[in-house]
């Protein structure tokens, strides 16, 4: 018999392909965690397939069937799922975190150059006709080129955007809990506090993980520290950020302007954002490409046919 699952959002055709073939599959388009668990219990599920939009809380974790065995997080972060409650319950939990790495640092690059070189505001340009010349004084944007950049979380993702950074010919700053061994570090100076880093930073780009630790931390205190005119780069978790701070710091002219592509609740984002023109916004789509995505939902399956299969999973939380 093949082992029962519930993959909670839709996914690529090849992954459906897949679990269709190798699975006992129940797919839904976006299920509501309330949807989640039904399915599971009707389905007496020995596998969920959930994304970061799913929230298993301590609640619903506990009324999951017995015959549930594993959560399969398809995403790097795990701020959607009660890590303590799912290991009090026995539920194994992966993620993905090695599949996201490179799309989403080519992302960032994309969100601090379209921040830096003011490219929301030369696309509603062209879309409103041009038109008109520019002088050699309108219109100007910042460099990136040779900017010191600083990287807030120097994980995965963040060591790629570093090593991108060096072929820009960046500094490269960073805050992370620990410093990285020199091998890894590449030359990047590392700083022991967000706050003795920051006014060294032309460009700050969040890599942090989610979380009540790092809630807020990016607040108004951070950024005034930054020399004023600093751009700021969000792919990370939009709870890093105090909007009502950033939107103020982007007001003032304190930020130059800001790429974000995460925010404090998605998808219904704080609409005074909108109304910026120093600001590029994007909705959550760092991992978004055919690649990337494919490669997501494959580990997820590799992770729950090992469980299924009495094996270790490829990438265990705990």
């Amino acid at each position: 018999m093949k082992p029962r699952l519930v993959v909670t959002r839709r996914l690529p055709e090849a992954v459906a392909a897949r679990a269709a073939v190798e699975f006992e599959a129940l797919c839904g388009e976006d299920m509501t965690p309330q949807e989640a668990l039904a399915a599971a219990v009707e389905l007496r599920a020995a596998a969920l397939l959930v994304s970061g939009r799913l929230r298993l809380d301590a609640g619903l974790i506990s009324a999951l069937p017995a015959s549930l065995r594993i959560a399969a997080n398809c995403a790097a972060g795990i701020d959607n799922i009660d890590i303590a409650a799912a290991r009090a319950r026995g539920l194994i939990v992966t993620n993905t975190p090695d599949a996201v790495t490179d799309c989403t640092a080519d992302f960032a690059f994309m969100l601090m150059l379209n921040a830096c070189r003011r490219g929301a505001e030369y696309a509603r340009i062209m879309q409103a006709g041009w038109r008109r010349r520019f002088g050699m004084d309108e219109m100007l944007g910042v460099r990136v080129s040779g900017k010191r950049l600083g990287i807030l979380g120097m994980g995965r993702i963040g060591q790629a955007v570093a090593r991108r950074a060096r072929g820009f010919g960046m500094q490269v700053l960073y805050h992370n809990r620990t410093p990285l061994a020199l091998e890894l570090a590449q030359g990047a100076e590392y700083f022991a506090t967000l706050e003795a880093m920051a006014p060294q930073c032309d460009i700050l780009s969040l890599h942090a993980p989610g979380g009540e630790d790092t809630r807020g931390i990016v607040g108004a205190k951070v950024l005034a520290l930054l020399p004023r005119g600093a751009v700021l780069v969000n792919t990370a978790r939009g709870a890093l950020v105090d909007e009502a701070a950033l939107i103020a710091a982007l007001g003032s002219g304190q930020l130059f302007a800001a790429g974000l592509d995460v925010f404090a609740q998605e998808p219904d984002y704080d609409l005074r954002l909108r109304g910026l023109p120093n600001v590029f916004l994007t909705p959550h789509m760092g991992s978004a490409t055919l690649e990337t995505r494919t490669a997501m939902g494959m580990r997820a399956l590799d992770n729950i046919a090992a469980v299924c299969a009495g094996l270790p999973p490829l990438d265990p939380l705990y």
